[in-house]
């Protein structure tokens, strides 16, 4: 067989695809859009010149930004609530956690925290092991048991926090 040899205008192209001049007209190109677009962008984000008052010398007006009031938040221990789930019987879970509150007490305080545990424990009964599994399982039980919490306090208390989750 013959073998065919490339020709003259052939000879800076690879297989289907462009010369070197071609690759450099097409990069300095893109350049070019790059930087308008980016010039572009710039000018519209410029800073909004000054108003009429600072043009007669007039000294700018400072904004003070108030500080948020800082809220004395007041924690409580709940004691621990030790039961099954609903589904598989034999499984057992034993929660532990705090309940956070505005102020530096909590009108009774110990009943009411006697009162979450004993709701919290009525929850977990009716919870199955799929239910609570995973991240997302602790994060619904999480927002269920906040739920339940607040309504209990009738809002006093802002937030309940699982210090420990066992589930045996």
């Amino acid at each position: 067989m013959a073998e065919k040899k490339p020709k003259p205008q052939d000879a800076g192209k690879e297989k289907g695809g462009m010369t070197m001049a071609q690759n450099a007209i097409g990069f300095v190109v893109a350049g070019v859009i790059a930087g308008g677009v980016g010039a572009g962008v710039g000018m519209m984000n410029k800073p909004v010149p000054p108003g009429p008052a600072a043009k007669e010398g007039a000294k700018p007006v400072e904004r003070k930004e108030e500080a948020a009031p800082l809220v004395q938040m007041g924690s409580l221990e709940v004691p621990p609530a030790v039961t099954n789930l609903a589904s598989p019987k034999e499984v057992w879970v034993r929660i532990e956690g705090a309940i956070l509150f505005e102020g530096k007490t909590l009108p009774r305080g110990d009943a009411l925290a006697a009162e979450i545990s004993a709701d919290i424990l009525a929850f977990l009964r009716t919870q199955t092991l799929e239910q609570i599994q995973g991240v997302a399982g602790l994060e619904h039980l999480r927002a269920d048991i906040n739920e339940r919490v607040q309504t209990r306090s009738q809002g006093a208390v802002k937030k309940f926090i699982i210090k420990a989750l066992v589930v045996q």
